[in-house]
């Protein structure tokens, strides 16, 4: 018998006992007691016939490159990933939003490089951001964002580029992330697009 069918009959006995109380006891103490045992038992029961749901971990998000064609198939997944393991929709908002936590990321891939926004994902802290848009003083915003290629959320470099395809697309901007930025399984990883970029503002800075 499982543990719930054993609560099941408990709570059956808790109503059993209640209804006995009422029906032979004259006693208002005890009729008040049979009474509250007749309800607690059938919530006991009501509550038991709920369903249960083990509370598991979300399930880990696996990219298979082989199913990955186009770069809107990118951005397809940098869409599913925004929403669930990247955890940017908890504060960030597409579109204005006086509740955001973080900068609203609406056009935010027609503004700036795929360089630029790996660096801003990976190293959310080499630029402050503030929003200048609204007029006087700068909003300042409560959260502060962690690198989401390390714990708690981890991403991969594929799901950081998804990310970006997505930011792109969003934004109705030429998708630059392609196949070949992707890292396939048993090859060496590409170089990341945050160490282009570095490289870029050395070269740029050597030329000056």
């Amino acid at each position: 018998m499982s543990e719930i069918a054993q609560m099941q009959l408990i709570a059956l006995g808790i109503v059993g006992f209640g209804i006995l109380v009422l029906l032979f006891i004259k006693s208002n103490f005890f009729r008040v007691t049979g009474f509250v045992a007749i309800v607690l038992g059938l919530f006991s029961l009501m509550s038991l016939a709920v369903p249960q749901m083990a509370s598991l971990p979300p399930a880990e998000e696996t990219i298979d490159i082989a199913t990955i064609k186009t770069p809107t198939d990118i951005a397809a997944l940098g869409q599913t990933v925004f929403f669930s393991k990247g955890q940017c929709a908890l504060c960030h908002s597409i579109g204005p939003s006086e509740s955001a936590r973080c900068p609203d990321l609406k056009g935010i891939g027609a503004k700036l490089s795929k360089e630029f926004l790996y660096e801003s994902l990976t190293d959310p802290q080499a630029f402050v951001y503030q929003d200048y848009r609204h007029g006087g003083v700068p909003k300042e915003y409560p959260a502060t964002m962690p690198p989401i290629d390390k714990d708690p959320i981890g991403l991969s470099n594929n799901e950081i580029l998804a990310v970006i395809a997505f930011l792109q697309q969003m934004s109705g901007e030429p998708i630059s992330v392609s196949l070949s930025d992707l890292d396939v399984p048993g090859q060496a990883p590409s170089a990341p697009a945050k160490e282009t970029a570095e490289s870029t503002s050395i070269e740029v800075a050597q030329a000056q």
